[in-house]
């Protein structure tokens, strides 16, 4: 990959490379797009096999962020870091805080939170160094919540406009990865009635699952030909892809994951067969709207009325799809896009402050 060129055709802003030598701290912030405000994204901290796929995985997850947070009306742009290591080996509390100090040094153009291994605890020592992270125990704390009840309001109005109900009640639904958000989500399926099958790559989160709710398990491999209306993958990104989609018998993807599509075309294939996508960064913004609160002054409750929102906006974004003629996925980019455009147009004048 051609980095320049890649920064240079989707719009970003900066890629920076870091590393403490005292912690083994090593990591990379990209940072898409600042045009409604400071970039906000979570530390991801990932055994990459190699610095090559943690480029790939830091542009990507950046540039969602800029989309999430603008087709989420909120004023912020995108960013994302990816720290690279073994989560169970290079946590400390002198990490944690040289990651703190590093963040300061972008002098607030960057906010960041926590996001796969890395939680509030990390958080906490985050703050002991620098005025810019969200998730704070003392405020709104695990976004995960969130993020579940957004994706459990985005899976009702998904379901709303494939089967012309958003009742749950008697829908299968196959949840991929049963951490924080998919514990949640479950919850939220099941109180409605849902018949529910998961799986997960740790017993641990399957355990923690089946002692609460009446659940079916399979094997991780096993999750995407499973006969359900509703495919939530709630895990890693990629799943929808040249293998997996063959694979499907869902009517609709839904869920809590990131950059589910490995490639865009993949939006127009599952469009093909008939399968409604819900785009990953309008039904998963729970998190995001929650902690954006923090720099608001948080209120929990003014933070689930605004989550609720993604019901709304989603079906935005199919109505989008149907009256131009495009896949869900570039409807919602097409919506983000052009709040962020139409922005740019109006912070073109300059206005001392």
């Amino acid at each position: 990959m051609n980095k320049f060129d890649y920064m240079s055709k989707y719009g970003y802003e900066q890629l920076v490379y870091f590393y403490d030598k005292e912690t083994g701290l090593k990591g990379i912030t990209c940072i898409h797009n600042t045009t409604l405000g400071p970039a906000l994204g979570g530390t991801r901290l990932w055994n990459y096999a190699t610095e090559e796929d943690a480029v790939t995985d830091v542009l990507r997850l950046a540039r969602g962020m800029s989309y999430k947070n603008a087709a989420a009306g909120l004023n912020l742009g995108g960013g994302k870091t990816v720290l690279i290591g073994d989560a169970s080996k290079v946590k400390s509390e002198a990490y944690w805080r040289a990651f703190g100090r590093y963040v300061q040094s972008l002098n607030g153009r960057y906010i960041t939170a926590e996001d796969v291994n890395t939680n509030v605890d990390d958080m906490d020592y985050v703050m002991m160094e620098t005025d810019y992270v969200t998730g704070l125990r003392k405020t709104s704390g695990d976004p995960s919540p969130f993020t579940a009840y957004g994706v459990y309001c985005g899976i009702k109005a998904t379901c709303k406009e494939k089967f012309g109900s958003d009742s749950l009640k008697g829908l299968k639904i196959a949840v991929q990865g049963v951490g924080h958000v998919g514990y949640y989500l479950v919850k939220h399926l099941s109180e409605e009635g849902a018949e529910i099958t998961i799986c997960d790559i740790k017993q641990a989160n399957i355990d923690n699952v089946k002692k609460d709710f009446n659940v079916t398990v399979v094997a991780p491999e096993e999750i995407y030909s499973v006969e359900c209306d509703v495919y939530a993958p709630c895990a890693l990104g990629a799943t929808v892809n040249d293998d997996t989609i063959p694979q499907f018998k869902c009517k609709v993807i839904a869920g809590a994951a990131n950059n589910v599509l490995k490639e865009e075309r993949h939006a127009d294939i599952l469009e093909e067969k008939g399968i409604l996508y819900a785009p990953d960064y309008v039904i998963n913004a729970g998190g995001v709207i929650n902690v954006y609160q923090e720099i608001l002054g948080y209120d929990r409750n003014e933070a689930l009325n605004k989550t609720q929102k993604i019901y709304d906006r989603l079906l935005e974004v199919y109505k989008i799809s149907k009256e131009e003629g495009i896949t869900t996925a570039k409807a919602a980019d097409r919506m983000a896009e052009n709040r962020i455009n139409t922005m740019k147009n109006v912070r073109s004048n300059y206005i001392k402050r």
